[in-house]
C-alpha cells in the first residue's frame, strides 16, 4: 500500500532541531570550549618570542609549534566526527578536553623544541581536533532559524578569550615564567571536559542505523563491510560532489593566512619597535573587533537580506586586504595606524567565521553535516601547516614581515575567487536546501526525485 503521508510531511526534514532552551545551553558549552580552544591557540604569540630567546631557534622553527597544532586539530577533526557517528558526542568531546589540557601540562617540561611539538603540537592539538568539529556541528544540527546569530554568540568567545589572555598570559610569563604559565594553561583548558559532559545524548542519522544494522544481522564484519561502515562514519561520500570540493578549497586558501596575524601580529609589533604590552594591547584590541563581529555577523546573516555566499565572500576579501595593510601600516612608526588597521582585520576576520561554517549545512544538507565539517578541517589542515611556517621563513630571508604578511593576504583574495565558482553562485536567490532520503538502498536528493521513485513503486505494484 502506498505511502499516505501528505507530500509536505514526507518531504520535510527531518535533521531539524528545536530550538529549545537546551540548545542554547550548548551555545554557551561550545561559546567555553571554543574560546579554550582558539582563543588560546590565538594568545600563544605571547610564548613565541620567549621560545625563540629560550631555545636560541630561528622564527620558522619556533612557528612550527603553533603550526603543529593548528594542523593536529584540523587533521583529527574527521576521527573526531566519526567517533561521534560511532559513539556519543559527550565522551569524544571531553577525552579531547583532557588530552587538550594534558598537552599544554607536558609542553611546560619541554627540554627541546621536538618536546614542543609533541606536546603542544600533537597532544593539545589532537585534544583540539575531539572537541572544536563536534561542538560546532552539535550547535548546527541543533538551531536552524537562529543558526548563524547562534554561530556567532558561541564563536565570539575567541575574540573574547583573546583580549583577556594576552595580557594574561603577559602577565604570567613575567611571573611564573612560560614554564608556569603553560602549567596554569593546561589546569584551565581542562575546563573542557566539563562543558562535553552537558551534551545530550545524540539521534543517530539512519544511515548509520542501517549500516550497523547490516553489520550486525552477518554475525561478523568482512573487511568490505568495516570500510563500508568506515565510510560511511567520516561521510566519504562528500568528495565525490563538485559543490563541496569547491568550498572545501576555497576555505583551506582562507585557512592559509588567517592564523598568521594571531601568531606573527605581536612580533610584528615589537618589530616596529613598539613595547611588549603595546603589542599585546594591539591583539586585544582585535580581539575586541572580532568579538562583536562575530554577533553582529550573525544577526545580520539570519536576517536574510543577503546571499550567505555572498557575505562570505565579502568578509573574505576585506580581510585579506587588511592583512596586507598591517605591516604597511607598522613600517609608518604610528601605533594608532597599526591598531586601526589591526581593528579592521580582526572585525572582517570574527565576520567570516560564522557565516563560514552556517554556510556547511546548505552545501550538504543538515544530517551530513558533522561528517562534512570534519572532513573539511582535515583537507584545510595542510593549509594551516604550511601558512604559518611560510611567514616565519619569509620573515627570516627578508629580515621583516612585510613579505609574509602580503603573501598570506593574497591567499585569502584567491578563496574569494574560488567561492565565485560554486553553483549558482552569481545568482540572487540560495538554492533549494539539500535533503537526502533513502529508497529501497538509494540515496537522492530532492522531493521531487523522491516521489518518482515512489510513484514507479507504486504503478508496479510495491510497497514503500
Amino acid at each position: 500500500m502506498a505511502d499516505q503521508e501528505p507530500k509536505a510531511k514526507r518531504c520535510s526534514s527531518k535533521a531539524e532541531g528545536s530550538e529549545g532552551d537546551w540548545s542554547w545551553v550548548l551555545v554557551t558549552a561550545m561559546f567555553v570550549s571554543t574560546g579554550l580552544v582558539f582563543g588560546l591557540m590565538r594568545s600563544l604569540g605571547v610564548f613565541f618570542v620567549e621560545f625563540v630567546h629560550y631555545f636560541e631557534e630561528s622564527a620558522q622553527a619556533i612557528s612550527w609549534i603553533s603550526s603543529i597544532g593548528l594542523a593536529a586539530q584540523q587533521f583529527f577533526s574527521p576521527l573526531g566526527t566519526a567517533l561521534c557517528n560511532a559513539y556519543e558526542t559527550r565522551w569524544v568531546v571531553m577525552t579531547g578536553g583532557f588530552l587538550a589540557g594534558l598537552g599544554l601540562m607536558l609542553a611546560s617540561q619541554a627540554t627541546c623544541l621536538l618536546h614542543l611539538y609533541l606536546t603542544m603540537g600533537v597532544i593539545s592539538g589532537v585534544g583540539w581536533g575531539l572537541v572544536f568539529t563536534p561542538m560546532m556541528a552539535t550547535v548546527t544540527a541543533n538551531i536552524i532559524k537562529r543558526r548563524a546569530l547562534a554561530l556567532g554568540v558561541g564563536l565570539s568567545s575567541v575574540g573574547i578569550f583573546s583580549f583577556s589572555f594576552n595580557p594574561f598570559f603577559q602577565f604570567l610569563v613575567e611571573t611564573y615564567t612560560w614554564r608556569g604559565a603553560l602549567l596554569i594553561l593546561g589546569g584551565l583548558s581542562l575546563n573542557i571536559v566539563a562543558c562535553g559532559a552537558i551534551i545530550p545524548l545524540r539521534r543517530r542519522p539512519k544511515s548509520l542505523e542501517k549500516v550497523e544494522q547490516k553489520v550486525n544481522a552477518k554475525g561478523r564484519s568482512s573487511c568490505s563491510t568495516i570500510l563500508k561502515q568506515a565510510s560511511t562514519y567520516l561521510e566519504l561520500s562528500l568528495l565525490l560532489e563538485r559543490p563541496y570540493l569547491t568550498y572545501v578549497a576555497a576555505v583551506s586558501f582562507v585557512n592559509f593566512g588567517y592564523f598568521v596575524p594571531y601568531f606573527h601580529l605581536v612580533a610584528l609589533s615589537r618589530h616596529a619597535g613598539f613595547s611588549d604590552y603595546q603589542a599585546a594591547f594591539v591583539m586585544s584590541a582585535t580581539g575586541v573587533a572580532d568579538i562583536l563581529a562575530r554577533v553582529m555577523s550573525g544577526w545580520f546573516s539570519d536576517l536574510g537580506r543577503f546571499r550567505q555566499i555572498h557575505l562570505l565572500s565579502l568578509w573574505v576579501t576585506l580581510a585579506g586586504v587588511f592583512i596586507m595593510f598591517l605591516p604597511v601600516s607598522s613600517l609608518s612608526g604610528s601605533y594608532v595606524a597599526l591598531l586601526v588597521v589591526s581593528l579592521f582585520y580582526g572585525f572582517c576576520a570574527g565576520a567570516l567565521t560564522c557565516v563560514c561554517f552556517s554556510v556547511v549545512p546548505m552545501i550538504v544538507g543538515v544530517e551530513r553535516v558533522m561528517g562534512a565539517m570534519g572532513l573539511l578541517q582535515l583537507i584545510e589542515s595542510g593549509a594551516g601547516l604550511l601558512g604559518t611556517p611560510l611567514s616565519g621563513w619569509l620573515k627570516d630571508i627578508t629580515g621583516n614581515y612585510t613579505a609574509s604578511f602580503m603573501v598570506t593576504g593574497s591567499f585569502l583574495i584567491f578563496g574569494t575567487l574560488t567561492l565565485a565558482t560554486l553553483p549558482h553562485y552569481f545568482s540572487c536567490r540560495d538554492p533549494p536546501p539539500v535533503q537526502r532520503h533513502s529508497h529501497n538502498g538509494k540515496n537522492v536528493t530532492s522531493c521531487s526525485e523522491l516521489e518518482q521513485l515512489r510513484n514507479a513503486n507504486t504503478s508496479n505494484g510495491g510497497a514503500l
